[in-house]
């Protein structure tokens, strides 16, 4: 499985300033290039190069290798645009979003990621430190951190292009790594993960992650992006960039510790992971108007991706499940009716009785159906008369 891993990087001033300028060279080429490619509707990469080799060369000063990467820059970006427009991501025909992304050609600011191959750029584990192509010529010994898990996979496992990126006042690197992925086990048994709101996470064991914290952490951030839309100066508008980019990486954070320790837990005792289908969510459910901001900033999907992603590497089977009255059905009778769940949390059987927190059932409901759906899926296909 394909892997990122970023390390910062550790440039001296006048390494910086180098590495500053390649970067916005980088980017004039690719929009250029980008233009080149709107206005003669060229999609193969080895005619747009034909058509933009020479003047980004010639224009912006770059070397062959570094050209050739930001022609494949632009391929890719196109690339990608289309496939998100034929997958409905932007909407209709008519849309707006859809309009407006058909109608120019794709934009690279100056502090756009550039892609490097091994002809660009070589790393030098043991020492710690990288040597790159710049417009001023190449430069070594430009130190780099990271995690030591993130550096042991770096050393390990990585292939292909690293990106150079400038965020936040400080340069980074991401490189790709590709690595193998264990066999997944046959499970003993499966632990249902019901998400939420008010609870991220809560599974069948009644391990509870609370998410009372990220909505305080998230309102104080929408209070603070009240006042400054307010302001509706481009000062406001870059800290309104950078907040959400902090808020977003606070969630990311969050997720990653709850999918950690969920996947930790399965491996351990050789159980699988059994996850609600929360596709489409929002076109099943009727939301309040104070409830619609929260139901499109919820991370529930993040959280699911985290928990397959680490489950992979893990070896640790992960299995989705029908979603529909998990809070409302009694895991012991299978009585299901509205009235099983009075408050939020809490259930309480009409038939039988039983009674418990609302979202420990509705991961109980969800492990059994995992149940169920494994022995189905492993059952023996009966031979033909």
């Amino acid at each position: 499985m394909k892997l990122v891993v970023q390390v910062k990087l550790l440039p001296t001033p006048a390494q910086a300033a180098a590495l500053a300028t390649t970067l916005r060279a980088c980017n004039a080429a690719a929009q250029y290039t980008s233009r080149v490619a709107f206005e003669r509707n060229v999609k193969s990469r080895n005619e747009l190069q034909k058509l933009c080799y020479r003047e980004i060369k010639d224009r912006f000063g770059l070397s062959a290798q570094p050209a050739v990467r930001v022609v494949k820059k632009v391929v890719d970006a196109y690339t990608a645009l289309h496939a998100g427009i034929r997958a409905g991501y932007l909407g209709g025909e008519r849309s707006r979003r859809r309009v407006k992304a058909e109608s120019k050609p794709i934009a690279f600011n100056t502090s756009s990621a550039q892609p490097f191959d091994d002809r660009c750029l070589s790393w030098r584990y043991d020492a710690g430190t990288v040597s790159i192509w710049t417009t001023a010529g190449r430069l070594k010994g430009i130190g780099f951190v990271g995690s030591a898990d993130q550096l042991a996979t770096l050393r390990a496992h990585r292939r292909g292009e690293s990106d150079l990126l400038f965020r936040d006042g400080g340069w980074f690197l991401i490189a790709t790594c590709e690595v193998p992925e264990p066999e997944v086990f046959e499970p003993a048994d499966w632990i249902g993960v019901d998400r939420g709101i008010t609870n991220l996470a809560t599974t069948s064991d009644a391990d509870n992650f609370q998410g009372r914290r990220l909505q305080r952490y998230r309102r104080w951030h929408g209070r603070k992006r009240v006042e400054l839309q307010a302001k509706r100066t481009k000062s406001a508008k870059r800290r309104l960039k950078a907040r959400a980019r902090k808020e977003a990486r606070h969630a990311a954070c969050v997720n990653h510790s709850i999918a950690k320790d969920i996947v930790a837990v399965a491996q351990r005792t050789g159980r699988g992971i059994a996850l609600e289908e929360l596709r489409g969510i929002r076109d099943r459910v009727r939301l309040n108007r104070h409830q619609r901001a929260i139901m499109s900033s919820w991370p529930f999907h993040q959280l699911e991706r985290h928990i397959t992603y680490k489950a992979r590497r893990a070896g640790v089977p992960v299995l989705l499940v029908d979603a529909r009255y998990t809070s409302q059905m009694c895991p012991r009778c299978k009585h299901t009716t509205r009235s099983n769940r009075p408050t939020r949390d809490t259930f309480s059987c009409r038939l039988c009785g039983l009674a418990g927190p609302a979202d420990v059932v509705a991961a109980v409901n969800v492990r059994d159906r995992a149940r169920r759906a494994w022995v189905l899926v492993n059952a023996p296909v009966p031979m033909a008369a």
